[in-house]
Order: structure tokens, then sequence, then C-alpha cells
């Protein structure tokens, strides 16, 4: 009886186990890229970069430098913003537009599939975005990658760790990251597939990173802001505000938020 029991037992954690990785097959993809429709239209100042697979995105430079010119020598810095799985860059552009009045530039792109970009989302389609993003501000804009630093917002934390762990930065900054898509929902890693880890890259990242998040945050929970923060083995920061969820911890962090961010990217001085 006890036997029957046992196998029994078995049978169904193993149901449970190959339910589990079926989901996550058919239903991954819609949860991790709810794509918006687009919220802009192609202009003058929205241009479009080629990944490595030949899909077409587009992105927007917004310069700091009151003459809009290239910063080649000057060594003003520059923040390549990679966003959440359910923005596009014309919904970032007011916030990046703080960032440009405090004197960073600003180089933001977007994902396969998002806006008026080419191609169907995936994971490999992020990562050939910001690696055209990142060659635009090298080899175009004339950016040294020592004046660069990554923003990861949300699922942009995954190109983010993902570009860090190849190519030399100034800097990379992670906010509401988690430290996977599919431990958002199981907690632990329970699949042998996961999809933008996080968890693993970061021992491999060198460079500063501050970390960014919310307390209270339901959309990725703060334990995952724990859990990277253990994970860094370089030089890090972090900016944990009490209280707040996965959208508003800038509106609750307020002063405290633009001092950090500004101050971690353009001096690295120690919080």
């Amino acid at each position: 009886m006890i036997a029957n029991v046992s196998i029994l037992l078995f049978c169904s954690l193993c149901l449970a186990y190959a339910g589990l990785n079926a989901y996550a097959l058919l239903r991954a993809h819609a949860l991790i890229f709810p794509v918006p429709p687009s919220s802009y239209e192609d202009d003058d100042s929205i241009f479009k970069l080629t990944t490595r697979d030949g899909i077409s995105i587009s992105a927007y430079f917004l310069s700091a430098d009151p003459r809009g010119g290239s910063p080649a020598g000057s060594g003003n810095h520059l923040l390549i913003y990679s966003h959440g799985n359910g923005e596009d860059i014309g919904m970032a552009r007011p916030f990046l537009e703080l960032f440009q009045k405090r004197g960073i530039s600003v180089l933001t792109f977007d994902y396969p599939g998002y806006g008026t970009s080419g191609g169907e989302p995936s994971e490999p389609g992020c990562y050939a975005a910001i690696e055209a993003a990142y060659a635009y501000a090298v080899d175009t804009l004339d950016y040294n990658p020592s004046n660069i630093t990554l923003y990861g917002r949300s699922l942009g934390s995954g190109p983010s760790t993902w570009l860090a762990q190849r190519e030399p930065v100034r800097s990379i900054i992670l906010d509401g990251a988690f430290t996977s898509t599919f431990r958002v929902m199981t907690g632990i890693k329970l699949l042998p597939w996961d999809r933008f880890d996080n968890f693993a890259r970061l021992p491999d990242i060198d460079c500063p990173v501050l970390l960014i998040h919310g307390t209270e945050d339901r959309t990725v929970p703060f334990s995952h802001a724990q859990q990277n923060w253990h994970r860094i083995e370089g030089p890090k920061q972090k900016l944990f505000i009490e209280g707040a969820r996965h959208g508003n911890l800038i509106e609750l962090a307020d002063d405290l938020y633009w001092d950090t961010v500004v101050d971690f990217i353009q001096k690295l001085t120690p919080l």
C-alpha cells in the first residue's frame, strides 16, 4: 500500500512538472512580451538600426549637447536605455528627456515587434537590438565605452546584463530587475530552461552596478532585488525605496532618485 501511494505521488509530481513546462512553453511568450500598440510614428527624430540578423529597429538619440552635435572627444555621458515589456520608446520619451535636461545624453531603441520596429519580439531579438544600439553609440556617435551607462528597466534588465557581460561600459543601472523571467512566477528555478537569466550573468559583470527596486513591488517581487544584490561580486550600489511598487518608485523617491542616479552616472560616488 505504501509503495503504491509513493508511486502515485511520484507520478503526480511528474505530471505536474510536465504541465508546468508545457504551460511555460505555450504561455511564456505572451506573458513576457505583451506588446502595446505603437505610441509613435516614424518622423525625423526616429532613425533605423539594423540588427545582426537583418531586422530594422527604431531608435532615437537625445543629445545633452546644446548644439545637438556629436559628443566626440567631449567626455559627455551617454545612457543606453532598454525599456520594459509593456512600453515602447515613444512612451519612455518624457522620462528620458529628464535625463537630457540633467546633462546626460540618451540613446534608446525598440525591440523587434515593438513600436515601428520590424520583426517579432523574442529574447534573442532583444539582445540583437541592444547590440546594434551599442555599436551605433561607439561607431557612429563616437562615444567611448568608459562614458556609456546601460539602464535596464524591468524586462530591459535582460538585454542590459547580456551586453554588460560582453562589452565594456562605464556602469549599469538595473531598475525593477528580476532574477529571471520564469522565477517571477515560480520564485525559484524549477525549469531546466529559462529566459533573461540575470541571476546567471551578474557575477560576470565587473563594472559598477546600481540596483533600484521598490520594497512593495508586486510585479517583480523585492526578493529578486535581494537575490540580485547578493549575486553581484563587483562594485555595487543600491536604491531600495520603502513602500514603492513597480510603477511609482520615481514618484515616491523624487529627488533621492535623481540625486542617486545622476551621481552614479556622472561620478560613481559611493552611496
